[in-house]
């Protein structure tokens, strides 16, 4: 029979009696139902021991996971409000390796050439304009930085020309962040003069809402929707960041095309030059 646990001093106890003492008579044989039944009573207290350590090991473990549940949704929730709601993923339409942009260099053209820009002033006498060009860059909308902080409420506009690169997942961020207006939630406040946009940090942004359904008309029939627009404008911002995509793709693609066939020689080569010395014996005669 199996008791589980014994007592140090019980087991002690037993030893010495078995060494020392003379063997047991029929007098002995009386004490030996309270001893059994010590046993008993201490084996059983052994395996409920055993049983609650493993409860109690249970409940600090699941106290633990808890913990770190409770700590890991405070941590993100934290990040959020720091750093914004995370952007969805949109599948752009020149984001693959051979896309491009979505513009009729014709159209564009044509039309920069109805504006007329202002070229450096000929001694100081005159100023000359010329046609646009695609290569040009954007002239300011304001004269100078007073005035622009006048136009905006004492908040001085960035250049946007990088945004797109200068953001984290930049596309999806600029659309995530023209489209992402909405009411604050309840428990939420928002001072005046701001708005509420979860993707932006701190989840609130001085710039109003600039996107509205039916703010534009296109010439071509399409729906003027708020995405239809946030995705014209977030294309727009691309190009402004760079330009120079289509001309660093199709160049890519051609070494891609060059390295190919000279990887495909270099293995000619490499199969004629040491296939002799790959598949040589060398076979040595010991002479005594």
């Amino acid at each position: 029979m199996r008791f589980g646990k014994v007592n140090r001093f019980v087991a002690l106890f037993a030893r010495q009696s078995v060494v020392n003492e003379p063997p047991l008579g029929a007098s002995d044989f009386k004490a030996a139902p309270l001893l059994q039944t010590h046993l008993l009573k201490h084996g059983q207290g052994g395996s409920g021991s055993a049983g609650s350590n493993f409860f109690r090991a249970l409940a600090l473990f699941g106290a633990g996971a808890s913990g770190l549940l409770s700590c890991a949704t405070i941590a993100y929730a934290s990040d959020e409000a720091e750093h914004g709601l995370e952007c969805p993923s949109y599948p752009w339409p020149h984001k693959g390796i051979l896309s491009s942009y979505d513009h009729a260099s014709r159209k564009l053209k044509l039309w920069l050439q109805r504006l007329k820009w202002l070229m450096a002033p000929m001694m100081r006498v005159r100023c000359l304009t010329r046609p646009g060009k695609l290569s040009d860059r954007f002239p300011q909308p304001y004269a100078n930085e007073q005035a622009a902080r006048f136009a905006n409420g004492g908040a001085y506009p960035p250049d946007l020309s990088l945004i797109t690169k200068a953001r984290h997942d930049g596309q999806n961020y600029v659309f995530a962040l023209l489209t992402g207006y909405r009411d604050p939630p309840a428990g939420v406040s928002i001072r005046e003069g701001l708005h509420y946009n979860p993707y932006f940090p701190g989840g609130a942004i001085a710039m109003p809402k600039m996107l509205n359904d039916g703010a534009v008309e296109y010439e071509d029939g399409t729906p003027a929707t708020e995405a239809q627009m946030g995705k014209d404008v977030v294309t727009f911002l691309s190009w402004a960041a760079e330009p120079e995509m289509e001309e660093r793709k199709l160049m890519g693609f051609k070494w891609i095309f060059v390295l190919s066939l000279a990887l495909l020689q270099a293995g000619y080569y490499r199969r004629l030059r040491w296939s002799v010395l790959k598949s040589r014996k060398l076979v040595l005669d010991v002479v005594n």
